[in-house]
């Protein structure tokens, strides 16, 4: 008798806690602070994206914060060179925890058709990405398009983001 009432208590304490997971991450998937690390020309669309047009403010990201404390979400847009690499990475350590980056644009993405000695191949290789937006410069449909993808992983997750840390290049 004691045993099943315990477990009826664990069940019913896990239940409670479940609940109360989702509802933080309803909370979280809806009020995204973005943070723009523009570097580039894709921050010409990043722009558009949040103007009246797209309306970035009615899938939850609301205008751009412009300090990395009271943001949560990491937009990279553009390329990332070797110098800007431990910059990245000191605005990535300062925001708060949970926290989410996007990777705007091939140069984000992959470096782009910038394969010399000071850029590197990928902001990934700072930070880790959550989800990548291709395209030179991606249009704005991308953009929101990868926002809701970003909302559906939140939702499903534990609180973090679900990429695991990134390691540094080795060349």
């Amino acid at each position: 008798m004691g045993l099943e009432l315990t477990t009826t208590r664990l069940e019913d304490a896990a239940g409670w806690a479940k609940k109360a997971r989702d509802a933080a991450n309803w909370g979280r998937k809806y009020s995204l602070f973005t943070y723009p690390f523009v570097t580039a020309c894709c921050g010409m669309e990043f722009m558009s994206v949040a103007a009246s047009k797209y309306d970035i403010a009615r899938f939850g990201a609301e205008f751009p914060r412009f300090s990395p404390r009271q943001s949560d979400l990491l937009m990279i847009v553009g390329t990332i060179t070797e110098r800007q690499g431990p910059v990245l990475r000191r605005v990535y350590d300062q925001m708060a925890e949970p926290k989410w980056v996007i990777a705007f644009g091939v140069c984000a993405s992959t470096g782009g058709f910038y394969q010399n000695y000071s850029a590197m191949p990928g902001a990934d290789q700072v930070v880790p990405v959550d989800v990548y937006i291709p395209g030179c410069p991606p249009r704005p449909e991308q953009v929101l398009d990868a926002l809701i993808l970003l909302q559906r992983r939140i939702q499903e997750s534990r609180g973090h983001s679900q990429v695991a840390e990134a390691q540094p290049a080795r060349r």
